[in-house]
């Protein structure tokens, strides 16, 4: 699987502060744009896989969803993690 165990506790350890800290924003936030980008290779190379482009499209709206509440909770947070990952708006 691209996306082990191994390399999800990396991603909370780095953007949620723990290992155990799986539900923070910024964690989840990473792996979704971890995830856009393997599907969007992976569309790439399939053009017609409708249902990966489906799951894509559901994938940056949770993501535009957890930044749109990260932006109206702490602004700096949004910044930070814009900046961390290249994102822009």
């Amino acid at each position: 699987m691209y996306l082990s165990a191994e390399k999800k506790k990396e991603f909370f350890t780095k953007h949620g502060g723990s290992e155990a800290n799986t539900g923070s924003s910024e964690a989840q936030i990473a792996i979704f744009t971890f995830r856009i980008a393997h599907l969007t290779g992976h569309l790439k190379k399939n053009r017609k896989d409708y249902n990966t482009q489906r799951a894509l499209m559901n994938l940056v709206g949770k993501r535009r969803s957890l930044l749109d509440y990260l932006i109206k909770i702490d602004v700096l947070r949004y910044r930070a993690i814009v900046k961390e990952l290249g994102l822009r708006k």
